[in-house]
């Protein structure tokens, strides 16, 4: 087997007192595709940082294969020095690199090259940042949460362009379906350890679970040893025991085992208080609409949320997601149309900047406002208690917002938002930084969420496991409700454009096309093409053919439009949405049938 490009072996690295990397190890060959998980804070993006030589660490060894480029892709950006994103991205090119594809990867990534680094967007600065990183088509390429920011467009093409590349890949991110379809191998960063899978990451979870499973049997036999041979101590024979040091010395092996023995970090504790019991209609927009100069952001959009709605808003950047959002929970008027806000309605919400969050503020500052307490709807609780519930460590109560990580900061974002009183939850990207972990906790916390949901997100995975119904955008101003998860919203827009097809040419045949109660027994004329006695049939029974399926496409529609209907019944959502496909993909097939024999017959 050939040697790897990138071999790095029992790194040790820490951060004042916390062990961060202790022991690891991790070897990458040539066109290796390989993904990086762990809790935050586990060091991953150090692990990374020290495979591009950015960290040096305090032991260990790396070694790099003679001639090997690699490229590596920072969570945030450095602008400093460039006047223009196109000069920050053509930096990233080395000697006989072609600057052609640096120009080629900023136009595919939507920008021109002469925005100000000061006054881009996240979205606009992740995308920079990955045009300079892929343009030198490097040997190994680093990327630490490369769809952090991004919209779902930009997500799918950055998935294509990856997979399109030759380059060995390192991934860090909390997208399950963007590691699932990149990853062949998984390395688990666990505890300062690094244990490898020979796998993709869609294997990880259960292998995850085993590992943890083995160690908490082999504990429990462990401690059950202990028990035996403290028996032996207090009730063996005294003689015996000057000739059986060797096994006192054994015993207090094992104490030291059990005492040193570093079990998995905890989870979060996901409790919200509960508000007022809302009423049955949480929010009805009728005809909204909103334009700045001549961008249409928002047009003759309706929609109406009831009580348990789980509603997903997904779109590319700049399509107006968090202005419709603004708009539906009435922090912006729309230019037209109403909105209606229900009874009983306490609204909690987070946004993705995190503006709430003061840089200068301690950790315990930014959860009590000052003091000892934490003021919750159900009580006061400690400070440290409520950090603990948290993942944060006492020794963290007075480090600076500013310094912490951004899955810290995700963290301490839910720890402040849910302590409010709600039945209205409102989350613009709320799974920006957060490690799969905790996003399970938060999407089992959805699930058993009583009040409704309001989120924007571009986690196709996050959103298929949480939303009852998305509203997505269809382009010039354009939103549309779909019921059921991203991949159903998917699978109900492929079969669209067959609708469209099919009104146009119903539209195209409505002057010749006989209805159900005027079809005559012949429709055939003389003088053309004569058709066979199965055809002449056809022709003058599928219109009313026709008509029934179109009845029952109303029907299966009606039974869609019922908003809860993905979360009382999923099982009968699900074959109502496969008999629509079905039944539309039935309908244009008979309808262009009877447009080729009308034709045929010289209707």
């Amino acid at each position: 087997m050939a040697p790897p490009l990138l071999h790095v072996r029992d790194i040790e690295q820490s951060f004042g007192n916390t062990q961060v990397l202790d022991g690891a190890e991790c070897a990458l060959h040539a066109g290796e595709r390989l993904c990086v998980v762990g809790r935050n804070g586990s060091g991953k993006s150090t692990l990374l940082k020290v495979m591009a030589g950015l960290i040096e660490p305090e032991g260990g060894t790396v070694f790099v294969q003679p001639g090997t480029t690699i490229r590596y892709l920072p969570q945030e950006p450095d602008f400093a020095g460039f006047t223009r994103i196109g000069d920050y991205v053509e930096a990233g090119l080395a000697p006989g690199d072609d600057p052609y594809r640096a120009q080629s990867l900023m136009y595919a990534l939507g920008l021109s090259g002469e925005e100000d680094p000061k006054l881009v967007s996240g979205g606009e600065a992740r995308r920079a940042a990955l045009a300079r990183t892929l343009a030198p088509q490097p040997d190994v390429l680093l990327l630490d949460e490369p769809t952090n920011h991004l919209d779902l467009p930009t997500v799918e093409w950055l998935e294509q362009e990856l997979s399109s590349l030759s380059s060995a890949l390192v991934l860090i991110s909390h997208d399950r379906r963007f590691l699932e379809r990149l990853s062949r191998k998984t390395l688990w960063v666990d505890r300062g350890q690094c244990r490898m899978l020979h796998k993709g990451f869609g294997a990880f979870e259960d292998w995850r679970d085993e590992v943890l499973e083995k160690e908490e049997l082999e504990q429990h036999k462990l401690a059950r040893k202990i028990v035996r041979e403290e028996h032996w101590l207090r009730y063996g024979v005294t003689a015996r025991r000057k000739r059986n040091m060797r096994r006192v010395k054994n015993l207090q092996d094992l104490r030291s085992q059990k005492r040193d023995f570093e079990g998995p970090k905890g989870n979060i504790t996901l409790n919200v208080a509960e508000g007022r019991g809302a009423g049955k209609i949480v929010i009805e927009a009728k005809g909204i609409g909103k334009a700045y100069g001549d961008q249409t952001l928002v047009q003759d959009f309706s929609c109406r949320l009831t009580r348990g709605s789980r509603i997903g808003i997904v779109g590319p950047n700049g399509a107006g997601k968090t202005t419709l959002l603004k708009m539906l929970i009435g922090e912006l008027a729309p230019d037209t149309g109403s909105v209606k806000i229900g009874s009983n309605i306490d609204l909690v919400s987070m946004d993705q900047n995190r503006s709430a969050l003061d840089p200068n503020w301690s950790l315990k500052e930014a959860l009590t406002n000052g003091g000892d307490m934490v003021d919750l709807a159900t009580g006061r609780k400690h400070v440290m208690a409520y950090m603990k519930d948290f993942l944060f460590t006492p020794d963290q109560a007075g480090t600076p917002v500013s310094v912490l990580s951004g899955g810290e900061k995700a963290r301490l974002m839910l720890a402040r938002s849910l302590a409010l009183p709600g039945n209205f939850l409102v989350l613009d990207e709320p799974t920006n930084d957060l490690d799969l972990e905790t996003l399970d906790l938060l999407q089992a916390f959805l699930a058993d969420y009583v009040g409704t949901v309001m989120l924007v997100s571009h986690d196709r995975d996050f959103l298929d496991r949480v939303t009852t119904s998305i509203i997505v955008h269809e382009g010039q101003g354009k939103w549309r409700e779909y019921p059921g998860g991203y991949s159903d919203m998917l699978r109900q827009r492929k079969a669209a454009p067959a609708d469209r097809k099919k009104q146009k040419k119903g539209q195209k045949a409505s002057k010749s096309k006989p209805t159900p109660t005027d079809a005559k027994p012949n429709t055939v004329k003389p003088g053309k093409t004569k058709l066979t006695f199965k055809d002449q049939h056809a022709l003058k029974t599928l219109p009313q053919e026709i008509a029934a399926l179109e009845t029952r496409i109303s029907k299966i529609n009606t039974i869609l439009a019922d908003p809860d209907l993905f979360t009382k019944d999923r099982k009968r959502f699900d074959q109502a949405s496969a008999a629509l496909t079905d039944a539309t993909t039935k309908l244009e097939e008979m309808e262009l049938r009877w447009l080729e024999l009308d034709e045929l017959s010289g209707g």
